[in-house]
């Protein structure tokens, strides 16, 4: 007979209050490492360390406390890439690299990678801290009190960064119209 593991009350409890934000942290990450495989690798990591910490969460808002633990793993990934002479060497091709829904069609698949590479392009013209904001606020529908509590800068910061943000974005878009 195979032993079965058991879990415990506090895994059970962390994996209620995290696993319902999983995605939203794969997707901040993904935004702020640009790199599929890296944004799995920071998420995996982050989750671990939610997991060895979880004794200090305090129940108040899980998915801004998940999605910091994130964004301080995605920034240390990002730091160590900076310092890594090999990774400045790497070929960019492979950045979000995602398999097709396979209910799309071809021509359905096509647009929405044009679509996905375009935007991508777009927030790439973002520094981290401008694209983190957006990508929160926009792409993960977070209030500007959540963003707060993710980035841990005052209100009026995130407001700044949304704006600036939402100025380049526009003008970039203008920009790669024209052309």
């Amino acid at each position: 007979m195979a032993k079965r593991k058991t879990v415990s009350v506090a895994e059970a409890s962390f994996a209620a209050v995290a696993l319902p934000h999983l995605d939203a942290a794969y997707n901040l990450a993904r935004w702020l490492v640009r790199d599929v495989a890296a944004a799995e690798d920071v998420v995996q990591t982050a989750m671990l360390r939610a997991l060895d910490h979880f004794a200090t969460f305090r129940g108040e808002n899980a998915r801004a406390w998940l999605l910091s633990i994130v964004r301080n793993v995605a920034y240390n990934w990002l730091a160590e890439r900076r310092r890594s002479p090999l990774a400045l060497n790497e070929d960019v091709e492979h950045r979000h690299q995602e398999t097709p829904d396979p209910a799309d069609d071809p021509e359905a698949a096509l647009a929405k990678g044009q679509d996905r590479r375009h935007l991508d392009h777009l927030l790439a013209t973002l520094s981290p801290e401008l694209r983190e904001c957006i990508v929160l606020r926009e792409l993960e529908e977070m209030s500007y009190q959540q963003i707060v509590d993710v980035t841990g800068v005052p209100i009026g910061t995130v407001m700044s960064r949304l704006w600036r943000a939402r100025r380049i974005l526009i003008k970039e878009a203008e920009r790669s119209d024209v052309r």
